[in-house]
């Protein structure tokens, strides 16, 4: 019942978010259609940066940005609670950024939208840290189905890309999610395909072709996500938001100009690749004018493809709040279509000639599934948005290879790339799924008596009697750690009752096989616990105070509790 609620409310923020835009678009944009050159292009995205920007830093005090990454963390680090304003505050955002052209996609936000939605149901019902994260799947899940109007889409980007660990018994709520935000869809939206598009039938001559789509959208896809990566680093390094807001609008509104295709989400200008009509450019740019030659065309559509990495990365890092989920399709339909012209102008003293419709579609499968390193929802996505059931052959081929191609090169999507580095990712290995939901602070013990430097070898002895500890800590007057007395290596001096008033612990502590920290991850201390083959190890905070002994038993416990709840049925 409570994922037939959460997928009303993905569905119904999915509508929400899909008038906002075009609204915001359709105002800013009367009266500006018939003009020669297009300048609108180089102030509008800006002031939507801007907005947003404003509206992030005070009104809703948060980051919000990257949602699918921000709920693979929530996910992972933060037991799937998200908080409340991201059931709203990614809606606004990405519809003042997107609406005003910012060239980013709204799938992502409205999908930490759904994930939101779910969180927060279940954190009212208390309910536990497995069902919290199911009804976070089924928002996630009811976002892509209500954006896309694709359930099956949506239930495969859940299991493929969110939760790793899903049983039968959970695909019920998932279904039943994605099924009730596509009718509300339906409903407001109407039925027809998100990209409907003529297509012409596959033959079987041209599956050579649809391998080498593949290879190459696979190299299109490292240089998309390592890109988006490297540029963000970068612009990371101003200080000042406003500084480099104004940076980011002038670079994005350049480009724009440059490249009208990469206005908004640039899906409008996908109508005509799609469907195998003469390609036009509103307005008139220097670079357009490309246009006119034969080769020029893949040129200039080349340079797009490019562009479109530069110009997302610019409206997020900018202030403003979007995705790369849907300039993922679109670099994929504008890399199709530059390989099947390029194809075609090569062939073309042949007579021999590739559907490039049918390459737009196809490359929009073979982009996803090699960015986000998902082939099966990208194959069901593509085919369930354009009605292009008839390609499933090329879908599939060209997104398996796409995704194999680049899967020698890198084996992170860009939504899990900068986890994956801080060990805190999620993945369809069970191991280390649990390790990763298991915090270090939360398996620290401090039973074990602290000792000073300066105490005696009687002290010791007496707090021997007193405690069952096998480890004892030797700490400074300021709590800092020191060493560490092993009980069993120091059996021997215990009957030595003359060295009860000689020996100090300063003269007969250990170093510990090795140090860990409350931040450190439970991958990296399982891995100190192998390499040391050390039973007990003392845990420190950052300023190298002791806060107790953290034990292979405990954490062997600690796995085996959460392998139960993340398996059950």
């Amino acid at each position: 019942m409570l994922s037939l609620v959460v997928g009303l409310g993905s569905g119904f923020a999915a509508v929400v978010l899909t008038w906002l835009i075009h609204a915001i678009k359709a105002f800013i944009n009367d009266g500006f259609a018939a003009q020669p050159y297009n300048w609108q292009f180089l102030i509008f995205p800006g002031i939507g940066m801007f907005l947003s920007l404003v509206l992030l830093h005070f009104v809703i005090k948060d980051d919000i940005g990257h949602g699918v990454t921000k709920v693979l963390l929530a996910v992972s680090r933060n037991e799937s609670r998200i908080k409340p304003h991201n059931m709203w505050s990614s809606v606004v955002t990405s519809a003042v950024t997107i609406g005003f052209g910012g060239s980013v996609g709204a799938e992502a936000p409205i999908v930490y939208t759904g994930a939101a939605i779910g969180s927060n149901l279940g954190k009212q019902f208390n309910l536990s840290y497995h069902s919290v994260t199911i009804l976070l799947g089924c928002g996630a899940a009811g976002a892509v189905a209500g954006i896309f109007k694709a359930p099956l889409a949506g239930v495969l980007f859940t299991i493929e890309i969110l939760l790793f660990n899903v049983s039968m018994s959970s695909m019920l709520p998932l279904l039943i999610s994605t099924i009730s935000a596509t009718v509300v869809s339906y409903i407001f939206l109407g039925q027809t395909p998100v990209f409907a598009c003529t297509l012409t039938p596959f033959e079987m001559v041209n599956l050579p072709f649809y391998i080498v789509l593949g290879v190459v959208a696979g190299f299109g896809a490292l240089y998309f996500t390592n890109g988006t990566l490297k540029l963000e680093d970068r612009l990371s390094k101003f200080s000042n938001r406003y500084l480099k807001c104004v940076l980011c609008a002038l670079g994005l509104g350049l480009l724009i100009f440059l490249f009208p295709p990469l206005y908004g989400e640039g899906y409008d200008s996908l109508g005509a690749l799609l469907n195998g009509q003469e390609i036009t450019i509103e307005g008139h740019t220097f670079l357009s004018r490309m246009m006119d030659s034969p080769w020029g065309v893949p040129v200039f559509f080349a340079l797009i493809f490019f562009a479109k990495v530069i110009a997302m990365t610019l409206t997020n890092a900018g202030g403003g709040v979007g995705g790369t989920f849907g300039p993922t399709l679109f670099a994929g339909a504008i890399l199709g279509f530059v390989v099947a012209r390029t194809m075609n102008l090569t062939l073309a003293n042949t007579g021999f000639s590739v559907p490039e419709q049918n390459f737009v579609l196809v490359g929009m499968a073979a982009m996803m599934a090699a960015v986000m390193q998902a082939p099966m929802t990208a194959i069901f996505l593509i085919a369930e948005i354009s009605g292009g059931y008839g390609l499933f052959i090329p879908l599939i081929l060209s997104a398996t290879v796409a995704y194999g191609t680049v899967r020698i090169f890198d084996h992170y999507s860009i939504y899990t790339k900068r986890i994956a580095q801080t060990g805190e990712l999620l993945t369809h290995d069970n191991d280390q799924s649990v390790l990763t939901l298991l915090q270090t602070k939360d398996l620290i013990r401090d039973k074990y008596p602290r000792m000073r430097l300066d105490d005696t070898l009687d002290d010791v002895v007496k707090t021997i009697s007193r405690s069952g500890a096998a480890v004892f800590a030797v700490v400074d007057e300021d709590g800092h750690y020191q060493g560490m007395l092993d009980i069993g290596n120091i059996r021997k001096l215990i009957f030595r009752t003359d060295l009860y008033k000689k020996l100090h612990v300063r003269n007969i502590m250990e170093e510990a096989p090795a140090l860990v920290h409350d931040t450190d991850t439970m991958s990296s201390v399982m891995a100190i616990f192998d390499k040391t083959q050390a039973w007990r190890l003392p845990v420190l905070d950052a300023d190298g105070r002791y806060l107790g002994f953290i034990s292979r038993s405990r954490i062997l416990t600690a796995y085996r509790d959460e392998l139960k709840v993340i398996s059950q049925d």
